[in-house]
């Protein structure tokens, strides 16, 4: 039986009368743009973060820029990010004319190093952007401290952490700016792009509402400065409205699979060569993907494959080595954690529904590899 890294099949089937009423009211209503559906899905979805505000905007993407547009980031400033994450966390910071100097990661949870984010600060950093990476939360209180010190505010990529927590806060409330993403394949996943901005300052709240709509301030046609257009659609804020009452379930369901999945690679004696992503104490993952080290990442893949199993790399490149940052002046050995990541990472399915079978034939074919390949 082929096994998908990703089955949203399942969870729309669930859904499926509720969400045929969701798009009935928008269209209904006929308003696509904002209104009613926008607002409520802020409302809610502020509330379950525990966001003092929540503005949502057209994807994560853009989620990071406005974040880093509304504190006032550009040209000349230094923000401090990981080079192992998606390349939108440094390409927003660049977008706004700023320069990403990274920090290199933690090797057991894939985020960012506090150590090497205090020996990257200087006098121009003017934002640290930590990413929970793959739904674990970064060592936020470490962060934070060094974030006061030095008096500069942190803006949390969290696109793949919502519903995750530290100490009992949800990840995009742990800084001063938290952003997200609604890509279809994310725990909360849009019927398209989708992002949101969360954070306790209302005036940061209301320059990212202003941003995201070409800077139209105090009303339409009337702009007080010039922004973009970046706005959610009433059809996403809806479908996400349904969805986000089934959240905690979904999360709840990803964290059982992945205690399934290191029982069975335990059983299978394999818990030395098959390395699950590390979470630091007092937090709670979400676990947006099962991501773990392996020596021979491409070889078992390959036999993954073969098997009709569907794994992926998240990232096979860190960023620093990217042609387009070329200009940084970074090379290969800058980062050696996040470089050795790259090189050893493999995402193995993971989906609410997925069932215990199929884990079993996934680590079944992953001991198949193991044993076949012993020396």
């Amino acid at each position: 039986m082929a096994i998908p890294l990703l089955d949203l099949s399942l969870q729309h089937d669930a859904l499926r009368a509720e969400l045929t009423d969701a798009v009935e009211r928008v269209t209904n209503s006929q308003r696509f743009i904002g209104g009613d559906e926008v607002t409520s899905f802020e409302a809610e979805v502020g509330a379950f973060i525990g966001a003092a505000d929540a503005v949502g905007c057209a994807s994560g993407s853009d989620a990071l820029m406005l974040a880093l547009w509304a504190m006032g980031i550009g040209t000349g400033d230094e923000v401090i990010t990981t080079p192992f994450t998606f390349f939108a966390t440094a390409g927003a910071i660049c977008r706004l004319g700023a320069t990403p100097v990274f920090a290199d990661i933690q090797p057991g949870t894939f985020n960012m190093d506090p150590e090497a984010l205090a020996a990257a600060i200087t006098p121009r950093t003017a934002a640290i952007l930590p990413v929970h990476l793959f739904g674990v939360p970064a060592d936020m209180g470490a962060i934070g401290d060094l974030a006061k010190r030095h008096g500069v505010p942190v803006i949390e990529d969290a696109a793949q952490s919502i519903g995750a927590t530290v100490g009992g806060v949800q990840t995009g409330a742990l800084g001063d700016v938290g952003c997200f993403s609604f890509f279809p394949s994310k725990n909360l996943g849009a019927w398209g792009d989708g992002g949101l901005v969360t954070t306790t300052d209302a005036g940061v709240g209301e320059s990212v509402r202003c941003l995201r709509s070409h800077g139209s301030h105090p009303r339409k046609y009337f702009h007080s400065r010039i922004g973009c257009n970046s706005r959610l659609d009433a059809l996403q804020a809806a479908v996400l409205r349904v969805k986000l009452r089934h959240l905690p379930d979904w999360n709840a369901a990803r964290r059982d699979r992945i205690r399934h999945y290191k029982d069975l690679v335990e059983q299978a004696g394999l818990a030395d060569q098959i390395r699950f992503q590390q979470v630091p104490e007092g937090t709670t993952p979400v676990y947006h993907q099962c991501v773990v080290r392996v020596a021979r990442r491409d070889e078992l893949q390959k036999h993954l494959s073969d098997s009709g199993i569907s794994t992926a790399v998240y990232y096979p490149l860190p960023l620093h080595l990217q042609e387009c940052f070329t200009d940084l002046g970074y090379r290969r050995g800058s980062f050696p954690h996040a470089e050795s990541a790259c090189d050893e990472v493999l995402a193995l399915p993971l989906f609410p529904e997925l069932s215990e079978q199929q884990q079993q034939q996934v680590i079944a074919a992953v001991t198949e590899f193991m044993h076949g390949t012993d020396h």
